[in-house]
């Protein structure tokens, strides 16, 4: 008898491992599959397996000061070369006048002369072991025992709030297995929450990635899988049609459709600037025959857009259909739950919309899986005054999405419409390097891609 135990972290989990088709191929392979999930149990009502609702871990201060020292080393001991981990550390050169402000200048001071591979082991080690006597740790070892599982997969490389339960597998000798949650969480990032005992990837560059900068990983225990952020794409259970897709937003039939997609207001805050450049070029026939439909970031709540709404009426709006679960977290974000609806309308919106617009985002990908050219504008820098989101062009995601000339990098409004027109008058422009950016990226087809996680787990397992 084999056990799983899936550990969703967040509603991006939600959607890429329960609303495609891994969970049904992990009842397939494991006799018992059980959810444990940091989301509300009501969440899963469609979900016919076992469904655990995990109880809320609030870091100490203790768990924060390890974990800090742990992910400062790793930046410390990865930025020659590395624009992305610089920026990352830069962002630790905290000012505050705080207890946490004043620690982390002082971690940030020691980590700079101590940050080697057994540095961070060690400074692992020593957050493992301050949660011994966590109460919520001690619960996950109960949880542990009794449910006896084989092998716990974690959906999510990165949320502190995993690394208690990763601590009580340990003890309990439950393998564990986690799936790297995005395309820059490698090459830009911190630490992971924990080690674990096997790893899936995207891509064979990730792989590289994991073993560049997780030197202990040994290469048999990554498997490249794909993703199955993108598996949805292909399952008729979420398809329609392109009257639907026009009907539902609003959309003039006889119109091109440009979408600009957001990201949220934490690294995307031009999107307005970029929302009204586009607006206005219509407005003054700047481009004709058009429809523009925004979608707003599933993160947060649309609110800063809301003048936009009386100032350009002709714009269409998708509000992702993520409603937020509970009130109280550590991380409120990954509260968001999406719904099936919300899957429908998106894939719709990639599938029928001409040109896609967006700041750098993971939405490239998503696009560019329909083949739709993408628009990436960048206006801002150091000397203009605007947000500096042209400093994002040197991080490693994002020099291959510029080195394959997948998307048009713009830097300026007349260059934004100038790029907008081109596509939208020859939409197979750049569409062979659109394909190799995809082999790049994911590795594997999206077809079967909950299957081939599901097998991989089970042989691990």
């Amino acid at each position: 008898m084999k056990k799983l135990g899936i550990v969703i972290t967040d509603g991006v989990g939600y959607r890429n491992f329960i609303l495609s088709d891994f969970i049904y191929e992990a009842q397939k392979s494991f006799d018992e599959v059980v959810i444990l999930s940091y989301l509300p149990k009501s969440a899963y009502n469609s979900v016919t397996c076992k469904v655990i609702e995990l109880p809320v871990y609030e870091e100490k201060f203790i768990n924060w000061f390890f974990r800090k020292a742990k992910e400062l080393a790793h930046l410390h001991l990865h930025k020659i070369g590395n624009f992305g981990i610089q920026d990352n550390l830069r962002v630790n050169n905290s000012k505050a006048k705080t207890t946490r402000g004043f620690t982390t200048r002082l971690i940030n001071k020691w980590t700079s002369y101590f940050f080697s591979e057994k540095w961070i082991q060690f400074y692992n080690k020593l957050q493992q072991r301050s949660f011994r006597n966590n109460l919520i740790s001690k619960e996950y070892g109960t949880l542990l025992i009794d449910e006896k599982f084989d092998l716990l997969f974690f959906t999510h490389q990165r949320p502190p709030f995993i690394a208690p339960l990763v601590y009580q597998a340990e003890q309990n000798k439950v393998k564990t297995v986690s799936f790297i949650f995005s395309w820059d969480n490698l090459a830009s990032k911190g630490r992971m929450a924990a080690n674990f005992d096997y790893y899936l990837v995207w891509s064979n560059l990730m792989k590289n990635e994991l073993l560049k900068f997780y030197t202990n990983v040994k290469s048999e225990n990554i498997e490249v899988v794909g993703t199955p952020q993108f598996e949805p794409y292909v399952l008729d259970r979420y398809k329609t049609t392109k009257d639907e897709f026009q009907q539902k937003f609003g959309l003039d039939s006889s119109k091109k459709t440009i979408c600009f997609s957001c990201g949220d207001i934490a690294t995307s805050k031009n999107d307005e600037l970029y929302i009204q450049t586009i607006a206005d070029a219509i407005k003054n026939n700047e481009i004709e025959n058009v429809n523009l439909l925004v979608r707003t970031s599933p993160a947060e709540d649309p609110i800063r857009f809301k003048s936009f709404v009386e100032k350009y009426p002709f714009i269409k709006w998708n509000y992702p259909k993520w409603p937020l679960s509970r009130d109280k977290h550590q991380e409120l974000w990954t509260q968001r739950i999406p719904s099936v609806e919300d899957v429908v309308d998106l894939r719709s919106v990639l599938e029928f919309s001409d040109l896609n617009i967006n700041m750098l985002s993971t939405m490239s990908l998503d696009f560019i899986q329909f083949d739709k050219p993408v628009i990436n504008p960048v206006f801002g820098n150091l000397e203009n005054g605007l947000y500096d989101d042209q400093r994002f062009l040197n991080y490693a995601h994002i020099e291959n999405v510029v080195n394959c000339k997948a998307t048009k990098v713009v830097k300026d409004e007349s260059s934004l419409i100038e790029a907008i027109k081109t596509y939208l008058d020859n939409p197979d422009l750049d569409g062979k390097n659109r394909m190799e950016l995809l082999k790049l990226q994911v590795s594997k087809p999206l077809f079967e891609t909950g299957k081939r996680i599901a097998q991989t787990l089970k042989a691990w397992g």
